[in-house]
């Protein structure tokens, strides 16, 4: 059942949105800006499912956590490139006296898992994670390899957010970014709100410890080594992320490395308020936009993880992925996050593009490339923008 509509002329980008959804089992949403104007508000599933339903959004949350740091940075209240221990000075320990925000944003601080493990309701516990992280001493020599920080992103800029503002990341987020522009996002949903949630699902199987183990072993890396140790951890964390946002409990919690609650309309209205004004609301001067999805690609992975395709690396601004083989996003120039399963949240200065893509059909195999489900459509949106 599709619901919602598109601004006269972007016909063809609801016509490849159908397409697109061609064997999902599942709901989805697509909204598009187009210079601060919403022209396409889609959503297609079963009756009840809507454009104003709201799904799980997974890594598509670190994006906005991002935005609060830059917020912050945009007032004076907060140096990216200082060290985080001068903000929250436990930091400090086991070696990580030097490690700056910038790090945190860029994936760069070593602490890509948690150490004592997802520890089931623990996971949404976020002063014991936040200690953790602080006590906790880098796989790696923060600043000199680059590696996903699955969940650990969120409570390492997260806490930076609350030792400044003085706000947890989800009461920041919601009065300074949400409640300006009216968006239905969350890091920590409203029990208010619960009526319209639709729930995610998985269409594949989550990868076994055995599978892992392999995967591991396959690049040289030995059972017990630390990178080891974190890459098994952070595959564990995740899967404990996703059975926890299945309960109220989770939705409430403030998980911000993966827990963000909203609809495509919301991002994209969000992302288009960061290239430019949407009803008199700019969240970020060009100036603080521009540093922020600057490419700070000029470090590896890890050893032995440095040794696969350069082109289907991560790339990172400060806290935004960038475009790259598996996840081209509007072309070269844009940014934006993904998050698991499929959900996309992006913009293109240059086109004025922003976009909102939420799906409960956990499909997206980044490895694979670009999920089928967007191909169709982003090509429709980027031909669109240019003939008009």
């Amino acid at each position: 059942m599709l619901t919602g509509g598109v601004a006269p002329g972007w016909e063809p980008v609801r016509d490849a949105f159908v397409r697109g959804r061609a064997g999902d089992p599942g709901a989805a949403q697509l909204a598009v800006h187009h210079h601060g104007r919403p022209v396409v508000d889609l959503a297609a599933g079963p009756p009840g499912f809507g454009t104003d339903s709201v799904g799980v959004l997974m890594s598509v949350t670190k994006g906005l956590v991002a935005v609060c740091a830059h917020l912050l940075s945009e007032r004076g209240a907060l140096d990216l490139d200082a060290p985080v221990a001068r903000y929250w000075p436990e930091f400090a320990a086991a070696g990580k006296a030097g490690t700056t925000v910038a790090d945190l944003l860029t994936h760069r601080a070593g602490l890509p898992a948690f150490s004592a493990g997802p520890a089931g309701c623990g996971l949404l516990d976020r002063d014991a994670r936040v200690g953790a992280l602080a006590a906790m001493r880098p796989v790696w020599e923060p600043g000199t390899a680059c590696l996903y920080h699955a969940l650990t992103y969120g409570h390492l800029v997260g806490e930076v957010v609350r030792r400044v503002s003085g706000r947890s990341i989800g009461a920041f987020f919601a009065a300074e970014v949400a409640g300006p522009l009216g968006l239905d996002l969350w890091i920590g949903l409203p029990a208010e709100e619960e009526h319209r949630f639709a729930p995610q699902f998985s269409v594949r199987p989550d990868p076994s410890p055995e599978q892992v183990a392999g995967f591991l072993a396959g690049l040289g890396l030995a059972p017990e080594a630390p990178l080891s140790r974190a890459l098994r951890a952070s595959q564990a964390e995740v899967a404990a992320a996703v059975r926890g946002l299945a309960t109220r409990e989770g939705r409430a919690a403030e998980l911000p490395g993966a827990g963000g609650i909203g609809n495509a309309r919301s991002l994209s209205r969000l992302y288009a308020a960061l290239i430019g004004p949407v009803e008199g609301v700019r969240l970020l001067s060009p100036a603080t936009l521009e540093r922020a999805v600057a490419a700070r690609d000029d470090v590896p992975p890890p050893p032995p993880l440095d040794g696969g395709d350069p082109e289907g690396r991560s790339r990172f601004g400060l806290g935004f992925e960038l475009p790259r083989k598996g996840l081209p996003m509007l072309g070269e120039g844009s940014f934006g996050h993904a998050g698991a399963g499929g959900r996309l949240g992006m913009a293109d200065p240059g086109s004025g593009l922003a976009v909102g893509y939420v799906c409960t059909a956990m499909a997206w195999e980044p490895a694979a490339g670009p999920d089928p489900r967007w191909t169709d459509w982003t090509e429709a949106v980027t031909a669109t923008a240019a003939a008009l």
